[in-house]
């Protein structure tokens, strides 16, 4: 059996320091990836020339403007030939020098996975800087692009991350499409991403906007008749009590994203494809509790591949 060809994905906006950083890494590690895939979405900080110096041999995407973080990474999937695709943030790496070994023997040893994350030591939450154990291995129902690997075949499988979304809430759409196409989602905690999380380019507000719009996008693409409505009105509320725990502020600006959301529900109707009930019943659990064993994720999702 041939052994599984692995590339390193970066998407990058104006942050050449957290980039230089994560390359230098990425650079050392061994082995070294099949494949090192850059884009510099509207950089205009020097980004684009550093890669062209220093990284000759990447395949590199320029964008002149932004496109966002999710049509980058589009991009990049389609642009490697590699078995397995390492996502990355600019200000995340791989704590093992050894990761890329470790993530081709895990995508060997689980033809169900079509997306493996890994758990974080982020500048986020602090309290993960000094973990040592991160438990055990779980079937999950979500992920998070800084700290992920994709198998590319289910990617082109599938529809794929949803252009329209921008930035956020596109891990939680692939989630719900790989469940229902009998893929899984699993947290390997036998190797770690350190995180250094930048708050460069992050507006918390504009974020949250962005993430509430897409929640409802996902829950009218994928969500079953008639829970749609039940759950679509519940992700709204709970939207709409963070901002109001955020402050005032927050909830007087909290009619933008409702705005926006119903703004594109026609494309999203149009674009409808909702998962079977059983499915998505059971993806809402999966979130809540994940799962240890193979058998009991297969008693929900699996089929034979």
């Amino acid at each position: 059996m041939n052994e599984l060809t692995c590339a390193v994905s970066i998407a990058t906006h104006n942050r050449l320091p957290e980039l230089r950083r994560t390359l230098g890494v990425v650079a050392a590690l061994e082995p070294p990836p099949d494949e090192l895939l850059l884009c510099a979405d509207g950089c205009d900080d020097g980004t684009v020339e550093y890669v062209r110096e220093n990284f000759p041999n990447a395949k590199f995407i320029v964008h002149e403007k932004s496109h966002g973080s999710i049509r980058s990474r589009i991009e990049l999937m389609r642009a490697s030939a590699s078995d397995i695709v390492i996502s990355l943030d600019d200000d995340s790496y791989p704590c093992d020098p050894d990761f890329v070994g470790r993530v081709r023997n895990l995508f060997a040893n689980h033809p169900e996975v079509a997306v493996a994350s890994f758990p974080q030591r982020t500048d986020e939450f602090p309290e993960t800087l000094d973990i040592s154990d991160f438990g055990p291995s779980l079937y999950v129902g979500n992920y998070i692009n800084a700290a992920a690997a994709f198998r590319r075949s289910a990617y082109m499988e599938l529809e794929g991350w949803p252009a329209d979304f921008e930035h956020l809430y596109d891990e939680t759409d692939y989630s719900i499409q790989c469940l229902s196409a009998g893929y899984a989602v699993y947290h390997d905690t036998g190797a770690v991403i350190r995180h250094h999380f930048s708050r460069l380019k992050r507006n918390e507000v504009h974020n949250h906007h962005r993430h509430a719009r897409n929640e409802q996008w996902c829950v009218w693409r994928r969500c079953p008749f008639p829970g749609v409505l039940a759950v679509s009105a519940y992700r709204a509320l709970s939207q709409l009590n963070y901002a109001r725990k955020r402050g005032l502020g927050w909830l007087l600006r909290e009619p933008r994203w409702w705005w926006m959301a119903l703004r594109g529900l026609p494309a999203t109707l149009r674009n409808r494809k909702p998962a079977p009930a059983r499915i998505y019943w059971a993806w809402l659990r999966l979130t809540r509790r994940p799962v240890a064993s193979l058998e009991e994720w297969q008693a929900e999702f699996g089929r034979e591949r």
